[in-house]
């Protein structure tokens, strides 16, 4: 019997989209078809390759009206945000405007003696594997550069956002990208680590869960297959005594409460120095108590579902346990809180880091706040994780931010901002976060091997 994936909806558990999982052998074919297919598309002009990833990423555009309702019905954000597209054109189009730029050999001498120089080469095949989250702007930070580059991509999407591969590969097919060279492909756990064993790709980019991660490395033990992977993050904010405290809160309980607190470089984790924190709560409660949950294809709905029950029970268990162990939860529950996929968010003050709440990834839309005395202890908390994605830092004084941010184990520092991925910067973490880096310059790099020539003209 064939088995297939299927996508429940968190808005009424239904089963969304269902599709069947190919065969080990199908799965294969489909890697040999990408293989072939490379060399011909790495030898197409870089321009050609660029405008055809600019058409693919317009297309998609045009697909927008269907693909929002579209992703509340598979994952639960709330169409009054408009989709991804925003972001998915921006990161897209970044790595287009600068790839002549950063694929340009690194020329060291050209004289008549010596050519001397370094170049790119595409990896081959690239697999990437999506998250469910933000399902079209985590896989444009890889397709995009990746294609840019010369390679050949296999799309893997999680099920709970079946359809997004399907629909992005279609799009760019539509604008002319060849079938062999941009593939989507419905994979279980087993095939998936199976291809990867048997060195089927030349690259492989996940982001996902640090379970996940380790699968990856599992599968790819003793192959030599480069990985890049964007896992699990507890993300910090910490507001100084210098902050503006209306854009700290604003920021802050926007980055920890938006698309229900599943972010990858969401806060989880606010500290307030003590002479702010009092009134600091005080505003983030009240902002908290003044959102809408419900159904995401209402208009009026500013939080909606979780994705999945479970993800849910996560979030409900922690904090449960928090206030067993002292802590204080600020939200009462809301009307529309089923004790399923719709939960209330959530503040929680009295935390402290023994709490599974203030040191495991929730994923979900609640937040520990904690009082400082300086920055020495700010400093010393922020670092107290297994995590290092981003940081954000609220103040007046720049220097004093890059002089913290120095000391902060993490991939990115903010300055009065969080939960944004800037495309001309490295995006990378540390520790359990993962390792590689996606977008900018390094991007490419990542996604291309060096290759160094050495031509000597003459024979003295």
């Amino acid at each position: 019997m064939t088995q297939t994936l299927k996508c429940i909806s968190p808005i009424d558990g239904s089963v969304f989209a269902e599709r069947p999982i190919p065969d080990r052998d199908a799965a294969a074919a489909m890697v040999a078809r990408a293989r072939a297919a490379q060399a011909d598309w790495a030898a197409r002009p870089l321009a050609e390759r660029v405008s055809l990833v600019r058409k693919g990423i317009a297309r998609v555009g045009e697909m927008n009206d269907e693909i929002v309702p579209e992703l509340a019905h598979m994952m639960g954000r709330p169409i009054r945000y408009g989709g991804e597209f925003g972001g998915f054109d921006e990161r897209g189009s970044y790595m287009a405007d600068i790839a002549e730029e950063a694929l340009a050999p690194m020329v060291i001498e050209a004289s008549d003696a010596f050519e001397r120089r370094i170049e790119r080469e595409p990896h081959g095949v690239v697999l990437v594997i999506a998250p469910w989250n933000y399902p079209w702007m985590t896989a444009i930070n890889t397709v995009a550069p990746a294609l840019i580059a010369g390679n050949t991509v296999l799309l893997k999407h999680a099920t709970q956002t079946l359809l997004v591969g399907e629909r992005m590969v279609r799009a760019f097919v539509e604008a002319g990208v060849p079938e062999d060279v941009f593939q989507n492909v419905f994979l279980d756990h087993d095939t998936t680590s199976a291809l990867i064993a048997a060195r089927s790709f030349d690259f492989v980019n996940f982001t996902g869960s640090v379970g996940g991660g380790r699968a990856m490395e599992r599968a790819a033990a003793g192959t030599f297959t480069p990985l890049g992977l964007e896992l699990g993050g507890k993300d910090p904010g910490y507001v100084l005594d210098d902050a503006d405290l209306g854009s700290a809160v604003a920021g802050l309980v926007d980055a920890a409460m938006f698309n229900s607190g599943q972010c990858c470089c969401g806060i989880e984790r606010i500290y307030v120095h003590e002479s702010l924190y009092d009134d600091f709560v005080a505003r983030a409660v009240e902002t908290v108590r003044g959102m809408k949950l419900g159904n995401p294809l209402d208009t009026e709905t500013t939080i909606g579902p979780m994705a999945n029950r479970r993800f849910a029970d996560v979030v409900r268990a922690q904090v449960a346990e928090a206030v067993a162990d002292g802590a204080t939860a600020h939200i009462a529950p809301f009307a529309e809180d089923d004790g399923g996929t719709y939960l209330t968010p959530q503040i929680l003050t009295g935390v402290t880091h023994d709490m599974r709440v203030m040191r495991e990834e929730s994923f979900g839309p609640v937040v520990g706040i904690m009082p400082v005395r300086d920055d020495e202890q700010a400093i010393a908390l922020m670092n107290d994780s297994e995590f290092g994605l981003t940081a954000a830092l609220w103040t007046a004084d720049a220097d004093r931010a890059a002089r913290i941010g120095r000391r902060l184990q993490t991939g990115t520092v903010f300055m009065n901002r969080a939960d944004y991925l800037d495309p001309a910067l490295c995006w990378t973490g540390c520790k359990n976060t993962g390792r590689g880096g996606g977008l900018s310059v390094i991007g490419y790099h990542n996604l291309t091997r060096p290759k160094s020539y050495h031509l000597k003209k003459g024979v003295s």
